[in-house]
């Protein structure tokens, strides 16, 4: 085969899907007997809606969730004040989703897995991987169970314990954000409304918050709760019942069923390198999150969308084996980034606004990054593209599938282009500016310029 997905999270399943759209022959395989249960990663952030558009999950997305409620602060069983988690932002014609849309995350690994079905891919439960060799023309992955399996190329997207890193001797650098033990868990409950994100702030006895938030599109309570320093969670249903009743007005028996939990410890890591030979690292394999933010599962599909197109371009011989070395160069830096956003997110420092949108990440340092213009205007090489209308054509209805897009405004294009670039051209909103913008399979512009000059130089290096 020619690539071999190690985890079956939103990064795996949404690499499988660009993979399968594009005819690379993948698998995705998964230590467990079944998808994962829990709600944790649920904020799915304007800029990943705009992938999911892409890969052709964004109507079930949207059907499957909804907006983030207002925080209702309590105190001694009354209702106290209203909290905004996010600053509001509205919807505007470049960047059409404007919120972070609510959905507990094994339901959007339902509708990646689903997806990826649609399209012939494959995930195979119950298969550990043990270790690894790899040579110059492929790897060979181990399980616990099973025959090895042989892939061109493998991606390690099994979390923030990865096998895959572990057995490529790659190193995570990172802290502590806060030494304070968490308990998670999705529950049914009675007592409170789903109008709100109910808050119990601490009581000043040495315990910290508790924090009840109805998920979206279920019939279910998150519950999120903080805990001194070296506490030992019990994340079981009477612990989960202890927690709510002592920090809140509920009863014990508020909480009718625990149907997932665990606890965890706030960390921030970052792994030294991104690839290894044939091996890449992917989500939290590659970089672990504190969940402040909402920023985990989002950078981790982003990675996915990033690498699956160089992939397939690599395997099917139209890009230099290079284009793979630019992965590692464009999403560790941007990895760090978030990275220190959720660290401020959680510590209070920042608010939950634009940045953690991710609508203004890009890769203009990057080494495919090229712009030309003498005198760049609004949009740059290496932004995001932006949505919009240019005669009578919705840009991100152009630039969905797996091609590149070359926009053309108020200027001509040009006559030599590869069959496989689909071409816009008209008055473009006011975010493009005048001139030509060759947009990326993952809706980045990789050459800008004025005129179409060194357009054809810059294809030819690329090799797409």
């Amino acid at each position: 085969m020619d690539v071999l997905i190690v985890g079956a999270g939103p990064t795996g399943l949404a690499l499988g899907i660009d993979l399968a759209r594009r005819g690379v022959a993948a698998l995705v395989v998964e230590k467990a007997d079944a998808l994962f249960p829990g709600s944790r990663g649920k904020g799915i952030q304007p800029r990943t809606m705009e992938v999911f558009d892409d890969l052709g999950v964004r109507d079930a997305i949207r059907a499957a969730g909804g907006t983030y409620p207002v925080g209702m602060i309590w105190q001694d069983g009354e209702r106290v004040g209203e909290h905004q988690m996010f600053d509001p932002a509205e919807a505007t014609e470049d960047s059409p989703y404007n919120e972070p849309w609510m959905v507990p995350q094994w339901r959007t690994q339902e509708i990646l897995a689903a997806r990826l079905a649609e399209l012939g891919g494959e995930v195979a439960f119950g298969r550990e991987v043990t270790g690894l060799t790899q040579d110059e023309d492929g790897v060979r992955v181990h399980f616990a169970d099973g025959p090895d399996l042989r892939a061109r190329y493998v991606v390690a997207a099994d979390g923030g314990r990865s096998a895959i890193r572990r057995a490529l001797g790659i190193a995570m650098t990172g802290e502590t954000v806060d030494p304070h033990p968490m308990l998670v868990a999705d529950v049914r409950l009675t007592g409170l409304d789903r109008e709100y994100w109910h808050v119990f702030p601490p009581r000043g006895d040495g315990d910290g918050f508790l924090a009840i938030c109805p998920l979206a599109g279920t019939e279910d309570f998150q519950v999120v709760a903080q805990f001194p320093e070296g506490t030992a969670v019990d994340v079981s249903l009477e612990g989960v019942r202890k927690v709510v009743a002592d920090r809140s007005h509920l009863t014990p028996d508020a909480v009718t069923e625990l149907r997932w939990s665990s606890d965890f410890r706030p960390r921030q890591a970052l792994a030294d390198h991104f690839r290894s030979g044939r091996v890449f690292l992917a989500g939290d394999a590659a970089h672990v999150h504190s969940p402040a933010g909402g920023q985990g599962l989002n950078t981790s599909v982003q990675d996915a969308y990033n690498l699956g197109w160089k992939l397939g371009a690599v395997l099917a011989g139209s890009a230099p084996e290079s284009l793979l070395d630019t992965y590692e160069e464009e999403r560790r830096p941007i990895a760090a980034q978030m990275l220190g956003l959720t660290t401020s997110v959680h510590r209070g420092e920042t608010r939950r606004g634009d940045a953690t949108r991710q609508l203004g990440l890009g890769y203009r340092d990057s080494s495919l990054t090229e712009e030309t213009g003498e005198v760049p205007g609004p949009l740059r090489a290496g932004d995001r593209a932006p949505d919009g209308m240019l005669d009578g054509v919705r840009l991100f209805d152009a630039f969905r599938g797996p091609h590149w897009t070359l926009v053309a405004v108020g200027v001509e294009t040009p006559e030599e282009l590869p069959g496989s670039v689909r071409v816009v051209q008209g008055e473009a909103p006011s975010s493009y500016g005048k001139g030509l913008f060759l947009v990326r399979p993952d809706g980045y512009v990789g050459w800008a310029g004025e005129t179409s000059n060194d357009l054809m130089t810059y294809v030819r290096r690329t090799g797409f």
